[in-house]
């Protein structure tokens, strides 16, 4: 019976949740990174756990534009270089993989780093060209966080994932591409 009474209200707080943190993101900062995104030769993905099933889906739907994206740690993944793009998913800026890894692309290759997360005070900034911030409820509580009922960060990936959508329809419509035209990329064979 608690679900059959509140399965809709509970809905709408989530998705009440997920509008008011996307229009939190600064339009600035998203396009500055599309215009990363299609200015690499390759883009690459990091995270760790739920945030990086995110980025996987984000790194696919791009590869459905045409867009050369990978995610590290793929047993295809390519060299990077410095004509490419690292994008690191952590709320925090702190989470030890990413970091480490955005350490060594900066060593590395010296290419373009873009962090994506909640945290703009995080060690992220030393290493990172800029942030696109997403400003949710992480393990920090920092002041002027979007508060969630969800569990634990749960808003962070769900809105990582559809920024991740917005930006690729976005880029969909500036480029005038043809939806139909997109199956080209899309996996066949399944």
């Amino acid at each position: 019976m608690y679900y059959q009474e509140n399965y809709h209200e509970v809905c709408d707080q989530v998705m009440a949740e997920i509008k008011k943190t996307l229009d939190s993101i600064d339009p600035a900062s998203v396009e500055r990174l599309t215009q990363d995104i299609l200015a690499a030769e390759q883009v690459f993905f990091v995270g760790v756990g739920r945030v990086m099933l995110s980025l996987q889906a984000i790194c696919k739907r791009l590869c459905h534009l045409g867009v050369k994206a990978n995610y590290v740690g793929a047993i295809n993944e390519p060299a990077i270089t410095k004509k490419d793009l690292l994008i690191v998913g952590s709320g925090s800026g702190e989470s030890l993989f990413p970091l480490g890894i955005a350490r060594k692309a900066r060593a590395a290759a010296d290419c373009r780093i873009v962090h994506i997360g909640s945290n703009p005070d995080s060690s992220m900034k030393e290493v990172a060209d800029y942030m696109v911030r997403i400003p949710v409820r992480t393990k920090l509580y920092l002041a002027d966080e979007v508060d969630s009922c969800q569990i634990m960060t749960s808003l962070f990936d769900q809105s990582l994932l559809l920024l991740g959508d917005v930006i690729a329809k976005m880029i969909v419509e500036e480029r005038k591409l043809v939806m139909k035209d997109l199956w080209q990329y899309h996996a066949n064979l399944e």
